[in-house]
């Protein structure tokens, strides 16, 4: 049984490489933040572009928590990476993902994101259009 929150979550199908795959038969446990960045970077930038919308602009990432609940290994099948927003602060946000797919979930994780001035290399705001974005996808309060 996957569980379900209330946000309205991101999906991200990622297909599982046999370069992912490692001496065990299953996907290396670095790979994973892998599958995680691809999701990020089709979040806030690939779907905002094919919106018509600003993709985002200077993402770093703070910090990378990952829980890895259960062996995925090669398959033809796609998995899914589905992220959410639990909380928005001015400067930074944190983003909860899990990979899984109909059988269950292999992956939970948490990354805290900032926003960055790249050309004054020093944090920044959070911008509103940004903000609204991100509320697309955050849990309700």
């Amino acid at each position: 049984m996957v569980e379900r929150t209330q946000a309205q979550r991101h999906v991200y199908l990622r297909t599982v490489r046999f370069a992912d795959i490692d001496s065990q038969g299953h996907v290396n446990n670095v790979r994973f933040l892998d599958y995680l960045e691809d999701a990020r970077f089709g979040m806030f930038h690939i779907d905002p572009h094919n919106a018509g919308d600003e993709p985002f602009k200077g993402l770093v990432v703070t910090r990378h928590e990952i829980d890895y609940r259960r062996p995925l290994g090669f398959r033809a099948e796609p998995v899914r990476v589905e992220s959410w927003v639990t909380e928005v602060r001015p400067v930074r946000f944190t983003l909860h993902y899990e990979i899984l797919d109909d059988e269950g979930v292999y992956v939970t994780a948490r990354s805290v994101i900032a926003a960055y001035d790249v050309e004054r290399e020093a944090p920044r705001r959070l911008n509103e259009s940004e903000l609204a974005y991100l509320k697309r996808f955050a849990e309700p309060a």
